[in-house]
């Protein structure tokens, strides 16, 4: 797999709403170490569109695995200016990455004019894409379930997941890793 979409939840659907929670700490790690299996195995690019939460989040241990990887982010978002119903933090985070992103580019010039452009959206990932992890929950799979039922949709498509049982695992590796836990 040479290019892999990544997409999931938005903050709020996780009760996240400050961009200093130390959840996001364990969904970044869980992202990071299945994006360095796919690195391993040769994946080169990461596409999202910068929608809040996860895809910003990716886009983020994207940044940080360039040190040691090459792999590139593309972030195509469904319209121009996307983030500007984005809170102010969460702007400035989501013009930061665009300004590193190896490719950028709207899918629709202009501003939003309604969900057929997020529909767009979810089928141009899926089509440029050789597979998609995605960050949910099947019980309670929130907005990632529009891209989710898609990619599903397609042949030949694989879709892979961080569920919430991945999640807790992630943190008890974390925890374990901390010297003072076995103390």
């Amino acid at each position: 797999m040479k290019v892999l979409t990544v997409t999931g939840y938005k903050p709020m659907e996780l009760n996240i709403f400050k961009v200093d929670d130390h959840r996001i700490t364990f969904i970044k790690a869980a992202i990071r170490k299945r994006l360095i299996a796919f690195i391993e195995e040769g994946l080169e690019w990461v596409l999202i569109s910068g929608q809040m939460g996860v895809e910003l989040w990716a886009a983020e241990v994207v940044r940080e695995l360039r040190e040691q990887y090459d792999v590139k982010l593309a972030i195509i978002p469904p319209f121009e200016s996307q983030e500007e119903r984005f809170p102010e933090p969460i702007q400035q985070q989501y013009q930061e990455l665009v300004s590193i992103a190896d490719f950028y580019k709207p899918l629709y010039v202009g501003y939003y004019k309604g969900a057929f452009q997020f529909k767009a959206k979810n089928k141009w990932l899926i089509d440029k894409s050789d597979g998609c992890l995605i960050v949910m929950d099947e019980e309670f799979p929130g907005s990632g379930r529009f891209f989710y039922l898609e990619a599903k949709g397609w042949d030949n498509y694989p879709v892979y997941s961080i569920t919430p049982a991945d999640l807790d695992d992630v943190v008890e590796e974390l925890r374990m890793a901390d010297p003072d836990y076995w103390t």
